[in-house]
């Protein structure tokens, strides 16, 4: 009965899903240009990109907004990233005298970490509005004005960018994260932006208002930045009702994938593992309808929480209890009418997002065939996903993150 019951839980969020994209649709029509045009200050996590983040500063530069915007390069650990330092540096150079654009590198000579990098960055940002970005990733030129649309309400607050897979030809196993970021994160966050229940304001592309930034304390360390950052913006906004957390499904960034399943299988560790550190650790005070609002309480609980860090675990025991318990025949059978339910359902959101969302359908329809792959691996995610939930507890593995060095992380509270 397990397996009827985890589609019945998963059903409502492919609807909640499905519905607020034809929301956003609908009201994206009627969306005109951007009121005005506030400053923006782009701050570059850089370590250990090299010459990549020469095109990053590149395409930042490039935007073609009419108002005023500074790129911070803050280079992490300077000293011994001499090369991602004199990229940056030329890139400085290179578009100096720009009008409306202000390239500055930030050094830090000693390596602090992410969490300290994006610091760094806020305290000598200059603009209205603070947008975060990696440096090994590249916009569209009209990434900013899509971005800026979002803040013409003076109540929304920050806001996420949409995120695609830059290296998708690579092989099968970046072509499959290529559909997955086209239905997880680009549709998927569409849809839950459009219902007040935006799960996460990723860490390689968000944007936010500086003063409130600053208000609720700006990063903070440990691991998984971006989600704990979030959780605190949804507990700021309990207080002040009106304010919001958007998604600008139009706002386009580039990322590399990896194209290897060792390096996927290491990435989705330390994603997956953040979640229990911060739901169940961290934030396990602040999971509250007192402060979260019953909307992101419930949603959190249950696609937070239920789907990500327990359906896993018993995901995989009960197919170790299927395999050992029934005949191969009706196992088979099982599996198979799962694959069909999932493969049915990654195609309506698919459909979706061809005629609803992609910015570039004729490229995209291409992925047409890899939905077949697409229930296979999410069921490979899901062991994944089950195995960084015990090496979490087991060996408290967000302590081990490469996002900041160890002595950095050690001195962190313990939670």
């Amino acid at each position: 009965m397990l397996f009827p019951v985890m589609i019945a839980f998963e059903l409502p969020l492919y609807l909640l899903v499905l519905t607020g994209i034809f929301r956003w649709s609908w009201a994206s029509e009627k969306q005109p240009a951007p009121q005005r045009y506030p400053s923006i200050s782009f701050v570059i996590t850089c370590y250990g990109e090299g010459d990549a983040i020469g095109i990053t500063i590149d395409t930042l530069v490039e935007q073609v907004y009419p108002g005023h915007i500074e790129i911070l390069a803050v280079v992490d650990g300077a000293i011994q990233n001499n090369n991602t330092y004199c990229a940056a540096l030329n890139g400085e150079k290179r578009h100096a005298g720009v009008k409306n654009r202000k390239v500055r590198v930030v050094p830090k000579w000693k390596r602090g970490g992410r969490v300290s990098t994006l610091n760094a960055g806020l305290s000598a940002a200059n603009g209205e509005i603070i947008i975060n970005v990696d440096g090994d990733t590249s916009f569209d030129n009209d990434m900013a004005c899509s971005m800026i649309k979002q803040f013409d309400s003076s109540q929304v607050i920050a806001s996420g960018g949409a995120l695609r897979v830059r290296n998708h030809d690579n092989n099968i196993l970046t072509k499959v994260q290529a559909l997955e970021y086209m239905l997880s994160m680009q549709a998927g966050k569409t849809g839950m932006a459009n219902w007040g229940v935006l799960n996460n304001i990723s860490g390689a592309f968000g944007a936010f208002r500086k003063h409130i930034l600053k208000q609720v304390g700006g990063w903070d360390t440990h691991t998984a930045e971006d989600l704990d950052l979030t959780m605190r913006l949804k507990q700021y906004k309990r207080r002040y009702p009106g304010n919001e957390l958007a998604f600008a499904t139009r706002a386009v960034g580039h990322t590399d994938v990896p194209d290897t399943l060792k390096g996927l299988a290491m990435q989705r560790l330390r994603w997956d593992g953040d979640l229990l550190f911060l739901f169940l650790r961290k934030h396990n005070k602040g999971l509250s309808p007192q402060l979260l609002g019953w909307g992101n309480f419930i949603f959190t609980l249950a696609y937070g929480i239920i789907q990500n860090i327990l359906l896993p675990l018993l995901v995989i025991l009960y197919s170790i209890y299927l395999a050992i318990i029934y005949p191969v025949s009706f196992v088979f059978a099982l599996m198979a009418l799962l694959y069909i339910i999932y493969l049915f359902l990654s195609t309506l959101i698919f459909v979706a997002y061809i005629g609803l969302i992609s910015e570039r359908p004729n490229e995209d329809i291409s992925f047409t065939k890899w939905l077949l792959l697409y229930p296979i691996y999410q069921f490979f995610m899901r062991l994944v996903t089950a195995f960084s939930m015990i090496n979490e507890v087991v060996r408290r593995s967000h302590e081990e993150s490469s996002m900041a060095p160890w002595w950095v992380l050690k001195r962190g509270k313990r939670f």
